[in-house]
């Protein structure tokens, strides 16, 4: 598989749409990100799951499964090798992604609880007194 077919499924699933993020694509749903690109230049594309499911997919397939390195990996974040990968796998592995996205944007008390959250929050911030000006002292440099 290839950049552009992991681009193609991960944009067929329900509501998904493409960014971008520290200068590398990224596949969101409800906002919130569930796949990425950042990895392509090393043959790779990424996957945001539980750490649970990364161990039950390299437990699997250690040849098309690895974890991203440092914290990420160790939060879920997991590679897959793109030129090893079939249609299915690939397909599988990027639903399994955004379905757990989709999941988590339903909880309450998520960041993105919706349209409703944010405004709330808005309206909140946008209420809070000014207090007084902060005064600020000249430096001798």
């Amino acid at each position: 598989m290839t950049p552009s077919d992991f681009r193609r499924i991960a944009l067929s699933l329900e509501g998904a749409e493409e960014g971008s993020h520290m200068g590398a694509a990224d596949f969101r749903v409800g906002g919130r990100i569930f796949a990425t690109l950042a990895s392509v230049k090393e043959g790779y594309g990424n996957l945001m799951i539980t750490p649970e499911l990364q161990a039950e997919f390299i437990a699997d397939r250690p040849d098309l499964f690895l974890p991203v390195h440092g914290g990420w990996g160790r939060s879920g974040a997991t590679h897959i090798r793109l030129a090893l990968a079939d249609e299915d796998t690939l397909h599988g592995a990027l639903h399994t992604a955004w379905k757990l996205r989709v999941e988590k944007n339903k909880k309450p008390g998520s960041k993105r609880d919706g349209p409703a959250l944010k405004t709330q929050k808005s309206a909140q911030i946008a209420c809070k007194p000014a207090g007084p000006p902060v005064k600020k002292r000249a430096r001798n440099l």
